[in-house]
C-alpha cells in the first residue's frame, strides 16, 4: 500500500486547504501515515508569511531528500509560496503547484512514473488531442517536462474548481469552511496578496450547502475562513450577498435546525466591520459570541506605514460597538512588534491600546520582512533584543487582563465544547463559546465532540477549570 504524509504550516486557511489535498491524494489510492519515514509521497503546505515557517520548509526537505538515497520517494510543496521562495523550492522539491491547480496533481505524479491502484479511474480528465499544454503556475523538476501532460478542465477562476473538491475533514466535530480567497488590502508587511492573489468570494450557495451538511452530520464548531471575511461578496456586487447577509442565512438556518452548534469566522478587517454584522450575531444563538479583530499596532503612524487604513480611534470605536451589542463576547487580536521604524513611543502606544481594550487573547508576532511585501524596501532597523523585549511587555499586558477576565468567570455556569483528554490525567479539556480553554475532571472520552455544562471553580491567565453539572443549578448564568 502506498502511503502519504502532509505537513501543514501557517494559518487555518492552509489547514483547510490540506483537507482538500488529502481528498485528491487518497483518491489516487494513497493512505495516510502518521510517520514521515513510512511515506512514499511527502508534501508540505507552506507559509511564506513568516520566516520561521520557511525555515521549517528547508529543514523538512533536507531530511526528506536525504532519504532518497535509500528509497524511492516523491515530494511536493503547495500553499502560500512567494515568487522568490518558489524559485528556490524548484531545486529541492519534485513538484510545486498552487492549491488552485490541485486537480492536476494526479497527472503530475503520473509523470514521474508512479502507478497508483486507482490512477485510471480517479480524477479522470479529457486529454488534449494535440501536443501537451504547459500550465501557468506549475513547475516540475528538470526532466519531468518531457512526460505527457494531460490537459485538465480549467474553470474561469481555478480557485472555484478547488472549492468543489470535497474536504477530508480531520475532525468529527470541528470544521473549516473557506468562504473567500486572496486579499485586496495590501498591508505593507503582508505577503498574502502575492501568494493567494486578489479577493475572490466563494458562491454563498456552496457555503450554505457545506455548512448544512456539516450540521446534519453533528459538527459542533464551524469556522468561516478568509483573509478578510467581512469583505465577502464585495468582489461580486449585485450577483452575491454581502457578509452580514451570509451570516443571517446561517443564523436563520441554525434557528430552525434544532441543533446546537457554534459558527466562528476569521479574520475580519477593522475597515469593513460594522454594526450590522454585530447585530446579526446578537440575533442568532449559533453565531458564536467571539470576535477576532486584528489591531497590528496601537500607533497611527505605524498603522499608516502598514497601510492598514484605519486609525486607533476608529478601531476603538469598533470595539465599543462590540461591547455594546455583544457584551458577552470575547475579543481576540493580532499585534506586530518591532515593525520597521517603530519607536519606543510608538510601541508604548501599542501597550496603552492593549491596556485600554483589555483583550482576551492576542497573537503577538515579532516582525520579520518577507520578500515581495512592500515593507522589505525599508530597513529592518529594530534589534532582535528590542523586539523580544517588546513581545515580553505585551505578553505581560495580555496576561494581566486575561487573568482578570477569567477570574470573573468563577462561580458561573458555562457551556463548553469538549475536545478530548487533557494533559492532566483524569481530566477532559475543551473551550467555551468565547474560546476560553477549559478543563474538568472526567475520564469519559465519549464526551468528546459534545457540549457539556460546567460550574467554574478556578481560573488561570489563559484557562479556567470547573465541574461538570447535568441539572439546572442556582448559579448565575
Amino acid at each position: 500500500m502506498l502511503k502519504y504524509h502532509i505537513v501543514t504550516l501557517g494559518c487555518q486557511m492552509n489547514k483547510s486547504d490540506s483537507e482538500r489535498v488529502q481528498t485528491v491524494i487518497e483518491g489516487m489510492g494513497y493512505r495516510w501515515t502518521d510517520h514521515e519515514e513510512d511515506a512514499n509521497l511527502l508534501g508540505l503546505l507552506a507559509c511564506s508569511v513568516r520566516q520561521k515557517s520557511i525555515d521549517k520548509v528547508y529543514s523538512k526537505i533536507r531530511k526528506w531528500n536525504s532519504w532518497k538515497v535509500n528509497r524511492n520517494l516523491l515530494t511536493f510543496i503547495s500553499g502560500c509560496v512567494l515568487p522568490a521562495d518558489h524559485e528556490k523550492f524548484l531545486k529541492r522539491f519534485d513538484i510545486i503547484f498552487p492549491v488552485s491547480e490541485l486537480r492536476q496533481l494526479p497527472g503530475m505524479i503520473s509523470q514521474y512514473g508512479v502507478v497508483t491502484p486507482l490512477q485510471q479511474v480517479t480524477f479522470k480528465e479529457p486529454r488534449h488531442a494535440g501536443k501537451p499544454i504547459k500550465t501557468p503556475g506549475i513547475r516540475l523538476a528538470p526532466g519531468a517536462e518531457t512526460a505527457p501532460r494531460p490537459l485538465l478542465a480549467r474553470p474561469e477562476d481555478p480557485i472555484h474548481e478547488f472549492w468543489t473538491i470535497r474536504p477530508s475533514y480531520n475532525s468529527a466535530f470541528e470544521a473549516f469552511i473557506p468562504i473567500q480567497n486572496g486579499c485586496d488590502k495590501f498591508c505593507t508587511y503582508c505577503a498574502v496578496p502575492y501568494t493567494r492573489g486578489r479577493e475572490v468570494s466563494r458562491p454563498s450557495d456552496e457555503i450554505m450547502d457545506e455548512l448544512k451538511e456539516l450540521v446534519e452530520k453533528g459538527y459542533k464548531s464551524i469556522t468561516l475562513l478568509g483573509q478578510n471575511v467581512n469583505s465577502y461578496g464585495l468582489d461580486k456586487p449585485g450577483s452575491e450577498i454581502a457578509f452580514p447577509q451570509l451570516l443571517k442565512k446561517i443564523g436563520e438556518f441554525g434557528d430552525g435546525s434544532g441543533k446546537e452548534f457554534w459558527v466562528y469566522f476569521t479574520s475580519p478587517h477593522p475597515r469593513d466591520m460594522n454594526d450590522e454584522v454585530l447585530e446579526v450575531i446578537a440575533a442568532h444563538p449559533c453565531l458564536a459570541k467571539q470576535i477576532h479583530l486584528p489591531l497590528q499596532s496601537g500607533d497611527d503612524e505605524v498603522l499608516k506605514r502598514m497601510n492598514r487604513r484605519h486609525s486607533v480611534e476608529e478601531y476603538k470605536a469598533v470595539i465599543g460597538s462590540i461591547r455594546r451589542i455583544l457584551p458577552e463576547a470575547t475579543v481576540f487580536t493580532d499585534i506586530i512588534v518591532g515593525f520597521s521604524g517603530e519607536t519606543d513611543a510608538q510601541f508604548e502606544n501599542s501597550r496603552l491600546a492593549m491596556e485600554r481594550i483589555r483583550f482576551n487573547m492576542a497573537y503577538i508576532a515579532i516582525y520579520s520582512p518577507r520578500p515581495g511585501a512592500a515593507s522589505t524596501r525599508w530597513e529592518d532597523d529594530i534589534p532582535m533584543a528590542v523586539k523580544k523585549q517588546r513581545l515580553h511587555v505585551l505578553t505581560g499586558e495580555l496576561t494581566k487582563h486575561a487573568k482578570e477576565y477569567n477570574h470573573g468567570l468563577i462561580g458561573r455556569k458555562i457551556r463548553v465544547l469538549v475536545t478530548g483528554a487533557d494533559r492532566k490525567e483524569g481530566y477532559l479539556s475543551g473551550y467555551t463559546e468565547g474560546r476560553i480553554v477549559v478543563r474538568f475532571p472526567s475520564a469519559d472520552l465519549s464526551l468528546t465532540g459534545t457540549f457539556a455544562t460546567l460550574f467554574v471553580t478556578s481560573s488561570a491567565p489563559y484557562a479556567i477549570e470547573g465541574d461538570r453539572i447535568s441539572q439546572p443549578s442556582s448559579v448565575r448564568p
